[in-house]
């Protein structure tokens, strides 16, 4: 990473001197600050119970809530994190900071399902700073190590969505859902702004402000490597999100009797992507791409069987969370890296890679949210397979 003082260049303007923390310190708040947004995104998941509850409707009834979180998020990265190649980043963050803010608290006093899905929506299309970051990181770290750096900030990210599942299901169950959200409200605008002060004040190139939107067509079309590590990520991440948006679903139903908090509790498992984040990082700069997603997708293979019998015993659930949540972060270390350096337009690039992603996973957890009610969780890990199978099957037939 580069010294704490950087240099920054406007047209028509003279060159002044713009502080950042030291390089450490800088790697650890955006981690923090992407662990803290990627939450939002999955704050639904395990207070279903407790929503439908609260709106007099079967958990399963308002399963969809949770896929239009992902859908936000999907269209909030194709509009905004291509301008992270051209805009503002310190004032882009700040202002997204705000909207996610907002979108949050109106998320806390909706008065219904539908009131507080068009808030979850628009709170998952602004809250997509981690994907501004994460091109900021591979563009400042040395060549051989930008893997583990990118790895850093991902493992913040996991670690977010970990406490988004277990945090949630606690403070839900003990404050209820609307305090949750509340809350999320307000961590996300301290280190939303927290971040932007420290984030480079100018723009990084000019011209339209939404080329980089324009410009995806012809990005994915022109790379190859790009397009393939689009189509392997949504099905390992369309995979994941069927078996882990469902997952409350099975734990609170008549299979376990659990409650929102005690399932909450089994998202603990998922701190093995925080664990592996580093060491895949090292892997991908060693070994490369290619062969880190091989291993990934072969681990993933395992978990599907594994989530099926842990319908009717519980030690299978345990050792299925530690392996899909170990293949998703190895395969999205290793595939975004290649995203990050396929193209000369990182942020643009990453922009297609997320949005490929997450369009898999709210496909994915849409079609498992039906398939769980009219088919039960043999349906979901049906689902589950499928996607790994598409996700491989598309990019070993097309070269």
């Amino acid at each position: 990473m580069p010294s704490a003082t950087t240099t920054t260049v406007q047209a028509g303007a003279p060159v002044r001197q713009a502080r950042t923390p030291a390089p450490g310190l800088f790697l650890t708040l955006l981690a923090v600050c992407s662990a803290v947004t990627a939450a939002n995104i999955y704050l639904a998941a395990p207070l279903l119970p407790l929503m439908a509850r609260d709106f007099g409707s079967a958990p399963s009834a308002i399963a969809w809530i949770a896929s239009v979180a992902q859908l936000g998020y999907a269209v909030g990265l194709l509009f905004f994190a291509p301008l992270g190649d051209s805009a503002n980043r310190r004032r882009l963050v700040a202002g997204l900071t705000l909207v996610t803010a907002l979108a949050l608290g109106a998320s806390a006093v909706a008065p219904g399902t539908a009131a507080l899905a068009a808030a979850m929506f628009v709170a998952s299309a602004a809250t997509v700073i981690p994907q501004l970051l994460v091109p900021l990181v591979a563009e400042r770290a040395p060549a051989e190590r930008r893997a583990r750096h990118v790895a850093a900030v991902i493992a913040g990210l996991f670690t977010g969505i970990v406490a988004a599942r277990v945090l949630g299901g606690l403070a839900g169950q003990a404050f209820g859902w609307r305090w949750v959200f509340a809350g999320a409200a307000v961590l996300t605008l301290v280190l939303g702004l927290a971040t932007a002060v420290v984030l480079p004040s100018r723009r990084r190139r000019e011209g339209p402000l939404f080329a980089g939107l324009v410009a995806l067509p012809s990005v994915l079309r022109s790379s190859p490597d790009l397009w393939r590590a689009c189509v392997r990520q949504a099905g390992m991440f369309g995979a994941w999100s069927a078996l882990w948006t469902s997952l409350a679903l099975l734990l609170t139903g008549p299979e376990y009797g659990l409650s929102t908090a005690t399932a909450g509790l089994f998202g603990l498992f998922g701190l093995t992507a925080s664990a592996v984040a580093p060491l895949a990082g090292g892997l991908v700069d060693r070994f490369g791409a290619g062969k880190v997603v091989r291993s990934a997708y072969l681990i993933a293979a395992v978990s599907v069987p594994l989530f099926w019998l842990g319908g009717q015993v519980l030690w299978a659930l345990f050792a299925a969370a530690i392996a899909v949540h170990a293949a998703l972060v190895a395969s999205h270390v290793a595939n975004q890296t290649l995203a990050l350096t396929a193209t000369s337009t990182p942020a643009t690039a990453n922009t297609a890679y997320v949005v490929a992603g997450f369009a898999g996973g709210a496909a994915a957890s849409a079609l498992a949210g039906a398939a769980f009610s009219h088919v039960g969780w043999g349906g979901v890990c049906g689902v589950a397979g499928l996607w790994l199978v598409l996700g491989w099957g598309l990019t070993s037939v097309r070269r």
